[in-house]
């Protein structure tokens, strides 16, 4: 992990957890696994708050425990997982992609389970329905079989999966007596994953019947307790005991990749051209490896059958379409056979390295000017080129072609290669050749994207904290207001409480909203360009 990503980390557990957490996170970051003992002692943090602190970060997946290095009968040892804790950035899209696909109820079943780490279904249930309820017109409220729906078809589609069971430390005792000389059994030690298990997405029969229960105005602290602790308050049983859920973030970046696909077609040609790829790809999206490189072979009639019903397009007029996507300069789409009208694929890979290839001439553009970014895309599609042959396809002055040259250089964006003819390596006999490594350039960029995200976390917590006593104030005011309304208060005594805020500092609280806004619209907008990046890398490395 390098230091942009273990800073990155160390701010996201601050705001979502607290500094204890944030200490002993980035402590195991940065040490690896270490039993709880030396925790304590190289932390410099009590037992309890340690105990506490590795409880939070295994509950939300950002830890995980397994036997010491010393085999079996030496202490656990924890290691925490900074892609799991990176994956806190990504939160808000998560929640707004499931209100985009299964309405409010998808979108509080999945704030509710990221806000705890992982829930039984009943518990999400009754929550849901609560907080549902709470926001209706007084005299409505939502039945728990609704949330159970939504709840089944997030299952079905597998962005809910069941938690892994866990798995005891201690290996089994074994009866058989040792034979001399021969070694132990080896224990494995490798976390256990979700899909590792026949019954990851296997819906329990929950007895859940009733509608959701109305807050009231003095009950508002208890909607902050935790549901599993409510839960063992109760007596009766749903038969979901000891079933809990997670959220399938790999689910959601495969729907992400999808989506910047189809974005990516509709931008370049048209809306029709991107809704045969969306259906290319909903039509493989569950036969086809997350790993691979194209999507799983379809016939033409396959898309021309499952096209949606509002694009009522002829079967030429598809064949026209395919063939224009199979021969555009992107290669979203390949053909791979002729049975069946043609047998089309998505190209999972190249849709990425061009993306990716997109995004790095764009920070080029945006950074050195569009001429550098004229010979960066240059050396992009030609791979090895002269100076001199740099300054002729770009047609751009030698002087300012070698400045612009040596600039991208000194950003590490682009690379000299050296070729000797001779093995003495004489200047004179030896070819100089700029090219572009896109691999190595997508990586520095996306330790570059962590740097910045991470600077507007920290802008933003300072914003925060250097306002802290007007926000408390708004806040206190706000709850006050709240109360008086649902007691039925008369409007004198309204406008008497919000005269407490002066004019003053209701602008420094809008200026202050507006500027935390921006940060969090800023925040989304890099987060978009290191998934893009990260999926790149990921694909590429694993296709090589």
């Amino acid at each position: 992990m390098t230091t942009q990503e273990a800073r990155l980390c160390g701010l996201l557990l601050r705001e979502h957890f607290g500094e204890v957490v944030e200490k002993i996170g980035t402590h195991l970051l940065k040490s690896g696994a270490q039993n709880l003992r030396t925790i304590v002692q190289e932390s410099g943090t009590p037992l309890d708050l340690v105990k506490k602190s590795l409880c939070v970060l295994m509950t939300h997946g950002a830890c995980t425990f397994s036997v010491g290095r010393k085999g079996p009968g030496s202490p656990v040892e924890y290691r925490a997982s900074g892609e799991r804790i990176l994956r806190i950035l990504r939160y808000p899209r998560y929640i707004y992609t499931t209100k985009t696909l299964y309405g409010d109820t998808g979108e509080l079943i999945v704030e509710e389970v990221l806000q705890w780490g992982h829930m039984t279904m009943s518990a999400i249930v009754k929550t849901v329905a609560d907080r549902l309820t709470h926001n209706m017109e007084e005299g409505r409220s939502m039945e728990y079989s609704e949330v159970v729906s939504t709840f089944s078809k997030l299952v079905e589609t597998h962005f809910l999966q069941r938690c892994p069971p866990v798995l005891e430390v201690a290996p089994p005792v074994s009866t058989a007596p040792p034979v001399p000389g021969m070694p132990a059994a080896p224990v494995s030690t490798a976390p256990r994953t979700a899909e590792s298990f026949s019954e990851c997405y296997l819906v329990p029969t929950v007895s859940l019947v009733g509608r959701g229960k109305r807050r009231r105005s003095g009950e508002d602290g208890a909607e902050e307790q935790r549901p599993s602790k409510v839960a063992k308050k109760g007596e009766q049983t749903h038969g979901d005991e000891g079933i809990y859920w997670q959220v399938n973030f790999e689910r959601f970046h495969l729907h992400f990749r999808d989506q910047t696909i189809i974005s990516a077609v509709a931008n370049k040609l048209d809306q029709t051209s991107s809704e045969i790829v969306r259906t290319m790809l909903r039509m493989s999206e569950v036969v086809t490896p997350p790993t691979a490189s194209c999507t799983q072979a379809l016939s033409a009639n396959e898309i021309f059958r499952s096209l949606p019903a509002n694009y009522s397009i002829s079967r030429p007029i598809l064949d026209q379409y395919l063939t224009l996507l199979v021969d555009d300069p992107m290669e979203f789409v390949g053909k791979s056979g002729d049975s069946g009208g043609g047998m089309y694929v998505v190209n999972l890979h190249r849709a990425l390295n061009y993306l990716a290839r997109a995004t790095l001439e764009l920070v080029v553009q945006e950074r050195y000017g569009s001429r550098s970014a004229r010979i960066f895309r240059l050396l992009l599609r030609k791979r090895h080129l002269e100076q001199k042959q740099v300054e002729d396809f770009a047609m751009i002055p030698a002087k300012e072609a070698k400045d612009m040259l040596y600039t991208l250089m000194s950003a590490n964006l682009v690379v000299l290669q050296e070729i000797p003819k001779t093995p003495d390596h004489a200047p004179s006999r030896t070819f100089y050749l700029y090219t572009v490594n896109q691999l190595a350039t997508a990586r520095m960029l996306l330790q570059h994207c962590y740097k910045t995200v991470a600077n507007l976390i920290a802008r933003r917590l300072f914003e925060t904290k250097d306002s802290k006593r007007l926000l408390e104030k708004s806040q206190r005011i706000e709850a006050i207001m709240a109360s008086l309304q649902a007691s039925g208060a008369e409007p004198e005594q309204l406008t008497e409480v919000e005269e407490m805020i002066t004019a003053p500092e209701k602008q420094q609280l809008e200026a202050l909203r507006h500027h935390i806004n921006k940060l969090d619209s800023a925040e989304n907008q890099v987060d978009e360009t290191i998934f893009l990046l990260n999926a790149y890398i990921t694909s590429t490395t694993k296709t090589r």
